[in-house]
């Protein structure tokens, strides 16, 4: 019992989620990172609903995957067909996938109000759709929808549809909770008891997050004897979420001792969660458990203290276990470890460095609007300048920006920049589609010929936030600017009353950073 099998629900429940939908490719370069990570199921989609879901099975054939079983997923037959002549049934036949899996209805409303027929022509659905792709030599994994649910209003007869895919051959049965709104001690009592009454049949569990007890609704299954949990990476689903495997499977692994993947799978954990969110075109919660950028994040200074002495301190695991990263945060609240423990991250000398002088800098600087949680390069750039040795890149003298209204050509942004390089003085002119953009062109053409690589240097996102709105339009805006070299990707901030000046200062930041990657 110590194996948990892992059902991966993403091509398909996942897809359900507002704002998802994903290619062919997508689905074949997310199946092939499941397998990869070692889940035991993938669930590729339901081949009677949609043309794309049928090319997939079509194209999965020949993924050749090294661990995972693709399985295709789709209901029972009818009611009142004939099960072989079923278009569903042969549909999830026709996808050729070593394993099928069929939903059924388990809760006397449904049978009645949704489906409309008799309880008994219910379980014949469920017994006959099992026993016929059982003799088809296919593995069964069955649904029983709305379980816990149907449980609750008639524990009777939920319990009889799952002995009736048990008795004619499921695999294993499944108990879902489809509404999502169970609580963690109903569930591990309503599978303690269905686990008695199965006997041999093998249970899992899949549920939704709809109270907010997805998770934890599936760790109680697993107290209770299920062994496979169903779920999506990131927890992308219908409504608010489905279980998350990127939470399920280290709290079974490292929390409750049960064997999902191998240990050095489970590193690629952090990797394969974010490579979703990428596929996906999702920004990647950064506050996700286990695998988010702040999952190990530590800002208040006395946490970062203790954290220096002893990483157990204030984390539940060491976060290389999962791929990801022990970092501290740097802002109005660090302290002088803090500081320490940023500088030791981006490999320099602390020996050097005026490390209070920095730390105090921060706290007046963010007192003005300024923050530096998102903005590490700006920080990294902070603690080099105080190195004795420390000679910048270039130096600003002046700058300005005229923006004017054409009539014949419309808007028209311009900046003038004078800048030092060493002993000269370059001055130079561009035009934009706004100030800003200006400003960037009239920087650039006044470095490139001393710095030939930030012609390779991109701004690839700028954000604006007003800080003290109250003010109206005298408030202090806040420019955060990310900018890119190839795949390596920087954040620097700027703040000022006057908006063209809080993006100079982040823009001239990024500039200056780019020199010393």
């Amino acid at each position: 019992m110590s194996k948990v099998f892992l059902y991966d629900t993403t091509l398909r429940d996942g897809t359900q989620r507002e704002g998802i939908s994903y290619s062919l490719d997508d689905k074949i370069k997310i199946a092939r990172k499941l397998d990869e990570f070692g889940i035991d199921y993938i669930e590729g989609g339901w081949p009677g609903s949609n043309p794309k879901d049928v090319d997939f099975f079509r194209k999965a054939a020949s993924l050749n995957l090294k661990h995972a079983k693709i399985t295709a997923f789709g209901s029972t037959r009818r009611k009142n067909a004939d099960v072989a002549g079923d278009p569903n049934i042969k549909a999830l036949l026709d996808a050729n996938t070593p394993v099928v899996t069929l939903v059924g209805k388990s809760w006397d409303l449904h049978v009645i109000d949704v489906l409309e027929t008799t309880m008994e022509e219910n379980l014949a659905m469920i017994g006959e759709s099992v026993a016929y792709c059982r003799q088809q030599g296919k593995e069964v994994v069955y649904d029983a929808e709305h379980f816990f649910d149907g449980y609750k209003a008639n524990p009777e007869y939920a319990v009889a549809t799952v002995k009736t895919a048990a008795i004619n051959g499921a695999n294993s049965v499944v108990l879902c909770d489809t509404n999502g709104g169970s609580l963690p001690w109903e569930i591990e009592e309503i599978v303690r008891d269905v686990k008695g009454q199965l006997g041999n049949t093998a249970v899992g569990i899949h549920t939704h997050d709809d109270g907010g007890m997805g998770n934890a609704n599936t760790l109680a299954a697993v107290r209770a004897g299920a062994n496979q949990v169903q779920g999506t990476i990131n927890g992308y689903g219908e409504r608010v979420a489905n279980a998350n495997l990127c939470i399920v499977i280290p709290d079974l692994q490292l929390k409750m001792g049960r064997d999902c993947v191998p240990p050095e799978k489970l590193r690629d954990l952090t990797d394969l969660s974010r490579y979703v969110a990428e596929v996906a075109n999702l920004t990647h919660d950064s506050h996700y458990p286990f695998v988010g950028a702040s999952a190990f994040a530590h800002k208040g200074g006395i946490h970062v203290a203790a954290m220096l002495k002893n990483p157990l301190s204030y984390q539940h695991i060491d976060p290389t276990l999962v791929g990801n990263q022990q970092r501290s945060v740097v802002s109005e609240l660090s302290g002088r470890g803090n500081i320490v423990d940023k500088a030791v991250q981006f490999g320099l000398d602390t020996e050097s460095l005026d490390l209070r002088r920095v730390l105090d800098q921060i706290k007046t600087l963010e007192n003005k609007g300024f923050t530096y949680e998102g903005a590490e390069a700006s920080v990294e750039l902070m603690l080099r300048r105080t190195h004795p040795a420390y000679v910048p890149p270039f130096e600003l003298i002046d700058f300005m920006v005229v923006v004017q209204q054409r009539r014949k050509r419309g808007m028209l942004a311009e900046a003038t920049v004078k800048v030092r390089v060493g002993p000269k003085i370059l001055h130079t002119a561009a035009e934009g589609n706004g100030p800003v953009n200006a400003l960037d062109g009239a920087l650039r053409a006044a470095l490139v010929d001393v710095y030939p690589r930030l012609a390779n240097v991109k701004l690839v996102d700028y954000k604006v936030r007003i800080i003290d709105s109250d003010n109206a339009t005298a408030a202090t805006t806040r420019v955060l600017i990310d900018t890119q070299l190839g795949a390596n990707r920087w954040s620097t901030i700027g703040a000022s009353a006057n908006i063209i000046e809080a993006s100079w200062l982040a823009l001239a930041d990024s500039m200056e950073y780019a020199l010393l990657q």
